[in-house]
């Protein structure tokens, strides 16, 4: 049983950053990778970043790379820096956790086993 719980959600300008993070209810090293998702106005969710259980490997969605970094640290959060945000960036971004890495490694959202309720990013002028 894992509870995410994200923040750090806002309105920015473009070219603006911001930084979300995910705090789980339980130890998440060694057991979960983590990612996280964003769907944004008519569009389809989709996966930007999932980081390992140990924190030794990232995967970046292209859209993103460059520009979002993941990160966790050695108990049970997660973060993203997100820098030069775009319009079209704007989403709502889902923390979610995963057993096992094939998920996480795929980006795929169906092979994920807990997620958050999300917060809210909008970039806009």
């Amino acid at each position: 049983q894992v509870q995410l719980v994200e923040s750090g959600g806002g309105s920015v300008q473009p070219g603006g950053s911001l930084r979300l993070s995910c705090a789980a209810s339980v130890y998440t090293s060694n057991t979960y990778c983590m990612g996280w998702f964003r769907q944004g106005p008519g569009k389809e969710r989709e996966g930007v970043a999932a980081i390992s259980a140990g924190g030794r490997l990232a995967v970046i969605a292209d859209s993103v790379r460059g520009r979002f970094t993941i990160s966790r640290d050695t108990k049970n959060t997660i973060y993203l820096q997100m820098n030069s945000l775009k319009p079209e960036d704007t989403a709502i971004y889902y923390c979610a956790a995963s057993s096992p890495w094939s998920a996480c490694r795929e980006q795929d959202a169906s092979g994920y086993n807990y997620w958050g309720q999300g917060t809210q990013v909008t970039v806009s002028s």
